[in-house]
């Protein structure tokens, strides 16, 4: 698991941060609430830098009951999409982005 990013969360209730990686510089990203889903598994917010939508994400709770987002991040730039999740730094203000290989692959 990696840090690939550091987030606020504003009193719109959006997360402002800053996503790096080799490849990923990107400054003022932008997590914002969904205001219009359509339904249940629809994302439940928006990744966007400037005015760009780079991705979305999903509010999910892990088996320890821990709310988290699960973001699917993509650009045309990209390789392939970028999978991580978003928690809060317990005992902080702060919020992590947290990326992991996906299982089943290696990098060699």
């Amino acid at each position: 698991m990696a840090t690939i990013g550091t987030f606020k969360k504003s009193a719109n209730g959006e997360y402002v941060g800053d996503i790096t990686t080799l490849s990923v510089q990107a400054k003022g990203v932008r997590i914002v609430p969904e205001s219009a889903r359509g339904n249940d598994s629809a994302p439940s917010h928006r990744v966007f830098v400037g005015k760009a939508e780079i991705g979305a994400g999903w509010a999910k709770r892990s088996n320890e009951g821990r709310d988290y987002l699960g973001l699917k991040l993509d650009d045309v730039s990209f390789t392939a999409p970028i999978y991580a999740n978003l928690f809060d730094d317990e005992g902080g203000d702060s919020y992590s982005l947290i990326w992991s290989r996906p299982n089943g692959k290696r990098a060699d």
